[in-house]
């Protein structure tokens, strides 16, 4: 059993416990429920924006901890006044420390788009993340079956929740793509091997369907990729490990959308 494998066995679980404790129909309650959800495609698209989906994430199984102690309001907030275009929020706690609360937190303080990072299996996980206020979910072809895949898709559509789909390979972007994905991401990280390539990105872009929002995920620890990716013609960028293992996040934000902004300057033709 890879990583992977026993991350969504124990999910499988965790699902099962948190639906008696917390019933879908108290998670309705949530005034969330009748608030509008904030568009991540729209916000990556924005050319005020950078394009990063900046992530607050406490550990992981490849790194161990990474920054337990991280204060969400003070981070997702520098995040945004930075220039992200959007919060990615762990709320995995077993495997990435991670809660709810911290997604919760992110949403009180912002008035952007927040991607509830986590490993979905379940349309139960889909009404608990429009429950704490989350305006997009996760969705891991390498997880889920095709046809499983596209039924929580359309199930968090019709709770006005945008869909980012996550692929590893073309075989997974061919079988997994379908109608209610919003966002197309291409993770550069295995989750079985944890080896790293950006070049893995370089290499689906022109496969991804012409039109579709995508994005670039994992190893991305320079502005300079960053460009490089854009001129292949990707609209956003989750960037998590690169900032929180400073002890500034948001500072550290700060400065890569700094040198990103300057080198995209240098690029723009002379008129």
């Amino acid at each position: 059993m890879n990583i992977l494998d026993e991350i969504i066995a124990h999910k499988y679980k965790e699902v099962a416990e948190r639906k008696e404790l917390y019933p879908v129909k108290l998670l309705e309650k949530s005034l969330y429920f009748e608030t509008p959800t904030v568009s991540l495609e729209r916000y990556l698209l924005r050319p005020d924006k950078s394009g990063i989906i900046a992530e607050i994430k406490r550990k992981s199984p490849s790194r161990g901890d990474i920054n337990p102690y991280v204060s969400v309001e003070r981070t997702s907030i520098g995040y945004m006044q930075a220039g992200a275009s959007a919060l990615s929020v762990l709320t995995d706690q077993n495997y990435f420390g991670g809660k709810n609360e911290d997604l919760m937190v992110a949403r009180k303080y912002n008035y952007c788009p927040i991607l509830r990072k986590d490993f979905t299996v379940d349309e139960y996980q889909i009404v608990e993340a429009k429950s704490i206020g989350a305006d997009a979910i996760l969705l891991i072809a390498a997880a889920l079956e095709p046809a499983r895949l596209k039924e929580l898709a359309a199930f968090a559509r019709s709770l006005d929740l945008e869909v980012l789909l996550e692929v590893h390979d073309k075989e997974e972007l061919d079988a997994s793509f379908n109608e209610h994905v919003s966002v197309l991401g291409v993770n550069n990280r295995s989750l079985k091997t944890f080896k790293t390539d950006v070049r893995l990105s370089l290499e689906l872009a022109s496969f991804i369907p012409q039109g579709v929002t995508k994005i670039s995920e994992s190893g991305i620890t320079e502005p300079k990729v960053m460009v490089e990716l854009k001129q292949a013609g990707y609209n956003g960028f989750l960037v998590g490990e690169r900032f929180m293992q400073t002890g500034r996040p948001e500072r550290a934000a700060a400065e890569f959308i700094k040198e990103l902004r300057a080198l995209q300057e240098k690029k723009q033709p002379v008129a």
